[in-house]
């Protein structure tokens, strides 16, 4: 991993009430028995997939009121990179291990479930587990061992795509969708296998969620302009509307690429609530229309504070948690519309 991550140390909010942590419990069907023998994730064993087409995982889940129209399908594939699960800045391990039975499951009933799944219709999702680097080292004084704990996580990301390109990808579209770290990693992936490359053809989108990307990031990238353009990436990082910056944000010395993830440009034109079709929140299965508003603010995206009973309890002005769930609908139709559009553009 190289010094063009999105953030330095420091730049992650530490959330100690979020969302998901509030929703009911899903009880796994089956034990994190399995263990990594060496140490390194072994991608040929799809244990060490969260999500994988060749067995269920919790992205293949739908919320109730969407199944009727759901369409399970595999015109392009995703590869997906969850965000940050090992958030205790007490434990003295710098990465989680690829095997940790604890780690892995609010892995795979959080960020799986409630963000993975957005990317789902239409589309074979594969989430590799990787040694990510504990919440700490955004924060950490110590750059050297921050460095390394990032190194590692990147190496499994790496090494996990590699063997999805030799195994799976067959010449399939691919979406690029990430969260938090996982955006982190993104970042480097693209670069390191998309940017001049041939594969950047076969780039659907990249959904770089939850972490600013500098307008210079990249090269040959570039944001997407408006809901059907492909080949491009979108991101945003959400926070109350009138939240005043926070000092990470206000220092930042570069202007971020924003998308509104309602109105899928970059521009700071207002998305009212009722063009927000849907967000899934603490329930699953429910989907509220209209959850919250959208638009545009500087390097952040402001948004309303979202409706549901009891949200007179949430104080936090960092939506951050809430990055795809605000905009789960939206961001599974454009999912849609990219790879539709993708399939009509010549030399692609």
């Amino acid at each position: 991993m190289t010094n063009n991550r999105f953030f330095t140390s420091g730049f992650l909010c530490l959330f100690l009430i979020t969302l998901v942590s509030c929703s009911k419990r899903i009880i796994p069907s089956q034990p994190y028995t399995f263990q990594a023998k060496d140490g390194k994730p072994d991608y040929a064993n799809l244990d060490f997939w969260a999500a994988h087409p060749w067995k269920w995982d919790p992205s293949d889940s739908v919320p109730q009121t969407l199944r009727q129209f759901y369409h399970k399908d595999s015109l392009a594939d995703v590869f997906f990179l969850y965000p940050t699960s090992l958030i205790n800045f007490e434990d003295e391990r710098w990465n989680a291990p690829a095997d940790d039975a604890a780690i892995n499951s609010k892995t795979d009933y959080s960020s799986i479930l409630y963000q993975a799944s957005a990317f789902s219709e239409k589309t074979r999702v594969f989430a590799p587990r990787y040694r990510q680097a504990n919440l700490k080292s955004y924060y950490s004084a110590d750059t050297l061992l921050s460095k390394k704990a990032f190194d590692l996580a990147y190496e499994d990301i790496k090494a996990a795509f590699v063997y999805y390109l030799k195994h799976y990808h067959s010449g399939r579209p691919i979406i690029i969708a990430a969260h938090s770290q996982g955006t982190t990693h993104a970042g480097q992936l693209l670069k390191d296998f998309f940017e001049g490359k041939d594969l950047q053809k076969s780039l659907v989108a990249a959904y770089l969620i939850g972490m600013p990307v500098p307008e210079a990031y990249f090269t040959t990238l570039k944001p997407c302009l408006d809901s059907t353009q492909t080949g491009c990436f979108v991101s945003w990082r959400t926070y109350k509307k009138g939240y005043d910056e926070p000092r990470y944000v206000a220092t930042e010395k570069f202007k971020s690429i924003v998308t509104n993830p309602i109105l899928w440009t970059n521009s700071n034109e207002y998305a009212p609530a009722k063009l927000n079709k849907g967000g899934v929140l603490t329930d699953f299965n429910r989907v509220r229309p209209g959850v919250v508003d959208a638009q545009v603010h500087g390097n952040v995206l402001w948004s309303s504070k979202p409706e549901f009973f009891g949200n007179f309890l949430l104080r936090t002005k960092n939506y951050h948690i809430a990055d795809i769930n605000f905009f789960y609908v939206n961001i599974a139709e454009n999912v849609k519309t990219r790879i539709m559009f993708h399939a009509k553009t010549p030399g692609r």
